[in-house]
């Protein structure tokens, strides 16, 4: 990799991820699909490809994007004209990059919300966007991210584009929910498996972003070993806090801290703590917290209805009457579930 390429690059990617830019990068084909769990570098990894098959450098599509030439300088601003980012309207608004002027006049209007799922327009101006003639002369990409938000009709309208690509155009979608995706779409494109760093290199990295040794083991081990997850655990105000107290919150009925998370992520924190229980329970290991923080566990039987329970629950956070008293009783089910004789 040329000086230029590796200075830019290494700034904003991960050693694993680079890693995989250089592999992928070697490979040819039109269509790339990125999958793996959550947290892992997805978006990160899909945009360092764009950028480099479209950087002007000489050596950028072998050796990644110089992050200095006008190509590069287009996609930090996100105005290139021969990159197309496919994303639900929501997290277009939450990164920074532009709506549609449709979608945007209809958001400005108060006609409706930003939306969030890929739409059937996006994918149709994805169409018209791969019709035209490249405006740099290096060919277009198109970004699809997280490509489970496509919904039927939207993806059926990606794979007549994906079938038969016009001109010098590529694509990378990049999922966590591979298994969501049409089989027709996954077919069409080269798949990749997000490589899961190691737990020296991702404590090593979180170190990096400035996050103190002891945190980034803490955070690292409550995040499941995702490093992304990992990161913003540590630079969340009570996100360390919950990974060592949570366990025994939930066995006091602690609403201190608890009563202040929205219903999703306190779901999601009950769910690490039946699973873990259920762990040792069954002589494993924990995962996610350390085994000295953990209650003794009750039965097996009294978990697995508690995480049928939890499932359950998770079909409606994100949308709930009260949140406040959905938390409140979520607490309220945990705690009884830690002090069941049975």
């Amino acid at each position: 990799m040329n000086a230029a390429a590796s200075s830019a690059t290494e700034s904003t990617l991960a050693p694993w991820l680079l890693a995989q830019q250089d592999s992928l990068l070697r490979q040819r084909g039109h269509a790339w699909l990125l999958h793996g769990p959550a947290g892992l570098g997805q978006w990160d990894l899909a945009l360092a490809l764009v950028r480099s098959w479209l950087c002007e450098a000489d050596d950028a599509a072998t050796a990644g994007a110089c992050g200095h030439c006008a190509s590069c300088h287009a996609i930090d601003i996100h105005t290139h004209a021969d990159l197309l980012v496919l994303m639900p309207e929501v997290q277009l608004l939450e990164r920074g990059w532009p709506l549609p002027e449709k979608a945007q006049a209809e958001i400005d209007e108060k006609k409706r919300k930003p939306s969030k799922d890929i739409r059937v327009d996006a994918l149709r101006q994805a169409v018209e966007f791969c019709q035209r003639t490249s405006a740099r002369g290096r060919g277009k990409a198109v970004l699809v991210y997280p490509a489970e938000a496509m919904n039927t009709i939207a993806a059926n309208t990606l794979l007549k584009t994906l079938e038969e690509p016009v001109g010098n155009v590529r694509f990378v979608l990049a999922t966590e929910a591979a298994h969501q995706l049409l089989p027709t779409i996954r077919s069409r494109c080269l798949a990749h498996t997000m490589v899961w760093p190691a737990s020296a290199a991702a404590q090593a990295w979180l170190q990096a972003q400035g996050v103190a040794a002891d945190a980034a083991a803490t955070a690292l081990r409550a995040a499941g070993g995702s490093p992304e997850q990992a990161l913003a655990l540590a630079r969340s105000p009570v996100g360390l806090r919950l990974a060592q107290e949570l366990p025994r919150w939930v066995r006091e009925g602690d609403l201190t801290v608890l009563g202040t998370l929205a219903p999703q992520e306190l779901l999601l924190w009950l769910h690490k703590l039946c699973h873990d229980l259920m762990c040792v329970a069954q002589g494993a290991a924990p995962r996610y917290f350390l085994p000295q923080d953990l209650p003794r566990p009750p039965a097996l039987r009294t978990l697995l209805r508690w995480a049928q329970a939890l499932a359950q629950a998770l079909r409606t956070a994100e949308h709930p009457f009260q949140p406040a008293l959905m938390v409140q009783a979520l607490v309220v089910q945990a705690r009884s579930v830690l002090h069941s004789k049975s």
